[in-house]
């Protein structure tokens, strides 16, 4: 059964469609972008966008039962290709600090996003 996850925890969406849904076996986020959700604001520093989307996706996937443990795929889709190895950096931090392997990963450098953050990151995870 489908359950659609909300949370107060990351940022509300902005458009027609969900934080996340629940299938049960998986749960896949929708695209996070580093809005704080307790103020609305989004930092000009990259590296704190990274850790602001990444916080997103973890209050999500936390929001269903699950820790950013299981997630098994993320997708990061960025402004600038330029700013990946800082992106690179807080993405590495952000599953050590959580003693979670590195799931499988695609990057992306697309033209623009929404809000004109830097970059927007969405997962996958599993129930195991």
């Amino acid at each position: 059964m489908t359950q659609i996850i909300h949370t107060e925890k990351a940022p509300a969406a902005i458009g027609p469609y969900v934080q996340g849904v629940d299938l049960g076996a998986m749960v896949m986020t929708s695209g996070q972008i580093p809005i704080d959700p307790a103020t609305g604001e989004v930092s000009d520093d990259i590296k704190k966008q990274a850790y602001q989307s990444l916080s997103n996706v973890k209050a999500i996937i936390e929001a269903s039962g699950l820790t950013v443990g299981d997630i098994i795929k993320t997708t990061v889709f960025v402004s600038d290709l330029n700013n990946f190895a800082a992106i690179n950096e807080v993405y590495g931090q952000f599953f050590d600090e959580h003693n979670a392997s590195y799931p499988a990963r695609s990057c992306v450098e697309v033209a623009k996003l929404p809000k004109d953050v830097g970059l927007e990151i969405e997962a996958i995870a599993v129930r195991k």
